[in-house]
């Protein structure tokens, strides 16, 4: 029952009413091209058809996919292949989200340990401040004549690099790319190989 809820998230499962009169051997015959790839092993047994898929070559059609199953059920309407198939690639991009929110998470934790204590705020505070002052004082005219160094002004931007390293947005951003991934390719697969099964069964 568990399974059965989830599994949703990289199984794909429809079915397609199949033209009058069309037999099995004819139906099997026209999809045979689809199971015919490098990588790809199947066996029929009757009215069904299991294959699966490893190192699938990128121009497979069917690449997306690991395994399944393809049968055909008769009935009084007519006969209707439904198929069950299933996608590691489709599994990895519904949980890469939620790898880069453990990683937000992990960013933010590490922010709070590194975070210093109000005291070293207020101290950090102080000796900014006397620091501007110093930088405010000119330069003694004889230091300048000896060819004396300035003395180097503090960088202010230093505390937002620090804050920025801390910063949890690109987590945030990859973990939204990945989410628009998974919902688009959910939706598009499963109609792009109910398409494929189409064409093929309605090809010479």
């Amino acid at each position: 029952m568990t399974s059965r809820f989830i599994d949703w998230i990289w199984h794909i499962r429809g079915s397609l009413t199949l033209a009058p009169e069309q037999s099995s051997d004819d139906v099997f015959a026209r999809l045979h091209p689809l199971f015919r790839q490098a990588g790809t092993s199947h066996e029929r047994t009757n009215d069904t058809l299991t294959f699966r898929k490893k190192d699938q070559a990128a121009q497979d059609k069917m690449s997306v996919f690991d395994g399944g199953v393809l049968q055909i059920e008769k009935g009084a309407a007519g006969s209707v292949l439904h198929y069950h198939l299933t996608s590691r690639a489709l599994l990895l991009c519904f949980l890469a989200p939620l790898l880069f929110l453990g990683f937000a998470q992990l960013t933010i934790a590490m922010g709070k340990l590194e975070k210093p204590s109000t005291e070293a705020v207020k101290g950090s505070d102080a000796s900014k401040k006397d620091a501007k002052k110093e930088a405010d004082v000119p330069m003694n005219a004889i230091d300048k004549a000896l060819g004396a160094p300035e003395p180097e002004k503090k960088d202010p931007d230093k505390a937002k690099d620090q804050d920025k390293k801390h910063s949890p947005t690109s987590a945030y951003v990859f973990a939204a790319i990945f989410a628009v991934l998974y919902a688009v390719g959910r939706i598009l697969e499963g109609r792009l190989v109910k398409t494929l099964f189409k064409k093929s069964l309605l090809g010479s």
